[in-house]
């Protein structure tokens, strides 16, 4: 049987999504998540059994989630409600279930996904509950510049001058849909939604945005990073200009 899992997690305790061969030592959500599923099915062995789960893609260390998508394979005579109050019994307070749903036996929570969208949050002022949630910028940025510069993003790109490789990136090319820079009083918001997405991609976007918005770069030398694959300065990308973790949400999985 197989299962379609919604779930919301703050990612600042994990090492991201992905499970660790030495969970011991270091604690992902998909590995706090097996564990927690495990102690469900132990507790009725004959009934159930645990076969695997998978995510709809990684986050990194500090990264959260509002909705992360997972498939878990299994077999369990428990029905979709039971599953979810059981699993998020055992689930730190940190990560919670927000659905389950039985799905097709050929939905894969990563490979059946068309697209991806991600959300970067930055406060204009210091703030003293929400420093795990947004990148405080002190300097005064120019929004207007930033949005400019965020046309520039949508459409076919090679990314490879805004990404750290991986051995799992076959490509360094990615189908940007859209990017949209916004703000009210308090806060910057960065929102972007692609095919897929590039090992630190996103966070290198949107340090390359703040440049912009600083005024430490212009659109021009973006232009030259998306048609050139490096930068011509330093030669490494945007390495130096990665945003930190802590205002990173992946916000929604588009089927």
């Amino acid at each position: 049987m197989k299962f379609k899992i919604y779930l919301e997690y703050a990612g600042a305790n994990y090492s991201g999504w992905q499970k660790q061969p030495k969970e011991s030592a270091v604690k992902t959500v998909q590995g706090t998540l097996m564990k927690a599923i495990d102690t469900v099915f132990r507790k009725n062995k004959g009934v159930n059994k645990f076969i695997d789960l998978q995510g709809s893609g990684r986050t990194d260390a500090g990264v959260h989630a509002i909705e992360q998508v997972a498939h878990l394979d299994c077999e369990t005579m428990l029905g979709p409600e039971i599953l979810k109050m059981k699993i998020n019994d055992e689930l730190p307070g940190d990560i919670n279930i927000l659905e389950i749903e039985k799905a097709r036996p050929d939905f894969h929570a990563r490979h059946t996904a068309k697209s991806r969208q991600y959300l970067y949050v930055i406060s204009k002022r210091r703030t003293a509950f929400e420093k795990r949630y947004v990148w405080w910028v002190k300097d005064k940025l120019d929004v207007k510049k930033m949005k400019d510069a965020s046309k520039l993003f949508p459409g076919m790109h090679d990314f490879k001058a805004f990404s750290d490789k991986s051995p799992d990136d076959k490509s360094t090319k990615c189908l940007v849909e859209s990017l949209e820079v916004t703000e009210d009083a308090n806060k910057i918001y960065i929102r972007i939604k692609a095919s897929h997405f590039l090992w630190k991609m996103v966070r290198r976007i949107v340090g390359a945005l703040v440049e912009v918005g600083r005024g430490k770069m212009k659109s021009e030398e973006i232009s030259d990073l998306l048609n050139i694959g490096i930068n011509h300065r330093s030669k490494k990308g945007v390495a130096e200009f990665t945003a930190p973790p802590s205002g990173l949400f992946l916000e929604k999985i588009i089927y």
